[in-house]
């Protein structure tokens, strides 16, 4: 596999070479790994919304029914009883659920490796000069990612993840309204959003950045 990648410009142009860093974007993909990052990232985001109340939780029921003996009926004594209607729930989902899943640095860095590398052994991986806006402008966002449908990908099914090595509300707000894009900063690189995607759209400088970060740690 080839680490050498074509860098283009916004006019989807090439414009020269880089080389990439094998430690960062040449590393042997291993499924066992990233189905465990991948777990874990979507359980650490989970949100516990389900939630029932027990029998101690559920208002009212703090008179007994009817008194212990010689009603001729069961023993009873609230009305808030998981046998009665309107009762507590016994073994329903709380609150109190924890769906935490810890995963050690090193193996969350390593997992993003192997879907950067993924990508790039599938030609999924496109390196920009830099991303750079005058003025929000969908339009223009819309246009240079046609160019690079037509000129470099030859398929226009739009799925491409954009990362940015900077925060720039211009690149935020202009491509933001397009379907099949997400725009990040490579501070909230994550495996999820390299496996949603099909194709990842990086600056130089991003690619630079990734393998001081990633490089020397592998």
């Amino acid at each position: 596999m080839s680490l050498n990648l074509k860098v283009y410009n916004q006019s989807a142009e090439a414009v020269k070479e880089i080389k990439l860093e094998a430690s960062v974007f040449g590393v042997a993909v291993k499924p066992e790994l990233i189905h465990q990052a991948a777990v874990a990232q979507a359980n650490n985001a989970r949100q516990v919304l389900a939630n029932t109340k027990d029998r101690s939780e559920v208002s009212g029921g703090g008179k007994k029914p009817w008194k212990q003996k010689g009603t001729g009926r069961a023993r009873v004594g609230s009305s808030r009883s998981p046998l009665w209607r309107g009762g507590g729930i016994i073994f329903g989902p709380t609150k109190d659920r924890n769906f935490k899943q810890k995963i050690n640095q090193k193996m969350k860095q390593k997992a993003i490796c192997m879907a950067l590398s993924d990508k790039v052994s599938g030609d999924s991986l496109l390196v920009l000069d830099k991303l750079d806006f005058s003025q929000y402008k969908t339009k223009a966002f819309n246009a240079m990612l046609t160019a690079f449908e037509n000129k470099v990908l030859n398929d226009t099914r739009r799925d491409i993840l954009i990362l940015n090595d900077a925060k720039d509300d211009k690149v935020k707000y202009s491509g933001r309204n397009l379907a099949g894009v997400k725009i990040i900063n490579l501070e909230n690189l994550n495996l999820l959003d390299l496996l949603n995607y099909r194709r990842a759209l990086l600056t130089e400088a991003a690619v630079t950045r990734l393998s001081q970060l990633y490089g020397k740690k592998q």
